[in-house]
């Protein structure tokens, strides 16, 4: 037996393994038959979990940016991006095709201000309550804490960075 309770869990802080986090998510409701719909916000990078995820069965993945860093403000091809992809997880928040939805990265989309609280919180009033939402990211609103189900902050201690390591294929992407 299947409990659809459709919470809201928040993976954030400055330590590597929000995402990781939500892909652990992602194959344990893929291993019970569910369906899971992975967006990515403002990456476009093909990485080595991408390629993984593309052999389980029921788990759709998408990614919504330009592929370039951004500073300062959002470029008029990633609000473009940005808004494809929210489009997207409305419809998934609110329809029954997918157990899962996970939101990764989302929170930049407060910063850059392509999304406002308001319009967050509107698409939240419309989802099916058996969809069970995950949203990752460095920074995330008082708001989104205060409304969220499970919050797990991740802690940055140490990173291979601070040694000039640079990101390696398999372990970092």
């Amino acid at each position: 037996m299947v409990n659809k309770s459709g919470l809201i869990q928040v993976y954030f802080g400055e330590g590597k393994g929000k995402t990781t986090a939500a892909l652990g998510a992602t194959l344990r409701a893929a291993g019970q038959g569910m369906r899971v719909l992975l967006i990515q916000f403002f990456k476009k990078r093909f990485t080595g979990e991408l390629a993984s995820l593309q052999l389980l069965p029921g788990v759709d993945v998408y990614q919504f940016g330009s592929g370039k860093f951004i500073s300062g403000e959002a470029s008029p091809e990633d609000q473009k991006e940005f808004l494809l992809g929210w489009h997207i997880a409305q419809e998934a928040l609110k329809g029954g095709e997918y157990d899962l939805v996970i939101l990764d990265e989302l929170p930049y989309a407060f910063y850059y201000q392509l999304l406002t609280w308001e319009e967050f919180k509107e698409a939240l009033g419309q989802k099916n309550s058996e969809v069970e939402l995950i949203i990752t990211g460095r920074k995330v609103p008082e708001e989104l804490i205060a409304i969220a189900d499970l919050v797990s902050e991740i802690k940055l201690i140490k990173h291979p960075w601070e040694k000039g390591i640079p990101a390696r294929r398999g372990f970092e992407y």
